[in-house]
């Protein structure tokens, strides 16, 4: 929970102009909306257990660190696209600073919510 403060924090100070509400906690998660629409779920467990899914639209994305595809070049970390295909992940390391890689993943779909 202490790793999900400091990533509200961090979130609030960096994105202040484009959030819809304050980011904020449901259960295991840190939830934040923006003013375009986009809502991004984040859940860390530490640097390298993580899972960040967004809503855009009516497209559901997400990046995770499950280890359940051994076959892609960037496992254990992945990325389900909006069809459900399962891809490399691009964005995010596991085992790199946390506030790093949510704000790498943030400030690409914040750009381009269904491309990463």
């Amino acid at each position: 929970m202490l790793l999900h403060l400091e990533l509200k924090d961090e979130i609030a100070a960096r994105y202040a102009d484009v959030l819809a509400a304050d980011p904020a906690f449901s259960q295991d998660a840190l939830t934040v909306t923006f003013v375009n629409g986009l809502v991004v779920e984040l859940r860390y467990l530490n640097a390298d257990e993580y899972s960040v899914q967004w809503l855009w639209r009516e497209a559901l994305l997400r990046i995770d660190t499950a280890p359940v595809h051994p076959g892609l070049a960037t496992f254990p970390n992945h990325f389900h696209d909006a069809e459900g295909t399962v891809k490399a992940d691009t964005l995010t390391v596991p085992g790199r600073e946390p506030w790093e890689n949510v704000r790498v993943l943030l400030d690409a779909i914040l750009d381009r919510p269904l491309s990463c």
